[in-house]
């Protein structure tokens, strides 16, 4: 779906931090959204984290860093992470070029599934997201 020039993929999940979500049944893949990507500008680095380590729903676990901003990564669930993103720590750009594919950030494994129903679908995004932008960018519809 486009949303004000914005893509958002309708089969995944968003979290009201400006993260996609996809259901992989047992896990969940976790990347960054157009909009917080085109927001932050261009990648330079990414504290990728460790296969292994626990995370808890709404606690930051990771950082990615942009030549404006620095930002935190947090997890929409509690789980493990069963894998991260290696090819970022050299190739940070890749959330800039394609995030909703190489771009990808971890893979979390599921702890509790009910969880994901604090997450948005793609037709509650659209409301919330315009009202973000105004907040944001000050645009008006």
């Amino acid at each position: 779906m486009d949303i004000k020039g914005y893509i958002f993929p309708d089969e995944l999940l968003y979290d009201k931090r400006h993260f996609w979500i996809k259901d992989e049944g047992t896990f969940i893949i976790l990347g960054m959204t157009d909009f917080a990507v085109r927001l932050a500008g261009e990648f330079v680095f990414v504290d990728i984290g460790n296969p292994g380590r626990k995370v808890e729903k709404d606690q930051m676990f990771m950082s990615v860093e942009s030549g404006k901003w620095v930002g935190r990564v947090y997890s929409p669930i509690d789980g493990e992470i069963i894998a991260v993103n290696e090819e970022l720590e050299f190739e940070p750009e890749r959330i800039n070029e394609d995030c909703y594919g190489d771009g990808w950030l971890v893979k979390i494994s599921i702890k509790d599934r009910s969880q994901l129903a604090d997450l948005m679908d793609v037709k509650q995004l659209e409301p919330w997201l315009i009202d973000e932008i105004k907040r944001v960018k000050g645009e008006e519809e």
